[in-house]
């Protein structure tokens, strides 16, 4: 952004309005504002897979906690296409970060009588994009 303006740059609002599209936006929307669940004694993302979820049941050593880790969790740069050109550490953790209290924030007005924990996980090799997750699971 630096480079708009004849080196000038532009703030993140005017870029958003030159750069993006409707299209884009309306599919961002399910990301930053995602839909959630109560099922059975879960809290899940909206489209879970129940036979995904009777998989993890049928180990006697998932917990209901490490059950939603797994069904919950989202890798941050599965948000774009693999071979996004401009996917960066800082990029990632921005949007890791913003994505965990977008997350704390829904989970708390859509199921208020519940307590959550919101995790972005980051990896030990900061260089590993792929390990950047975010997840909840009640307490």
């Amino acid at each position: 952004m630096a480079a708009w303006n004849n080196g000038r740059g532009i703030d993140l609002d005017s870029w958003v309005g030159c750069e993006g599209r409707f299209a884009l936006a309306v599919g961002y929307s399910a990301i930053f504002w995602p839909e959630f669940v109560a099922f059975e004694r879960y809290v899940l993302r909206k489209g879970f897979g129940e036979a995904g979820l009777r998989s993890f049941e049928r180990n006697a050593d998932c917990t209901r906690q490490a059950i939603e880790w797994a069904m919950n969790h989202l890798h941050i740069m599965d948000i774009q296409h693999q071979d996004c050109e401009d996917i960066a550490i800082d990029k990632i953790v921005h949007l890791g970060k913003t994505l965990s209290e977008i997350y704390e924030a829904k989970l708390r007005w859509q199921f208020p009588d519940r307590r959550f924990v919101v995790d972005f996980h980051t990896p030990a090799d900061e260089e590993d994009l792929r390990g950047y997750q975010l997840s909840f699971w009640q307490e």
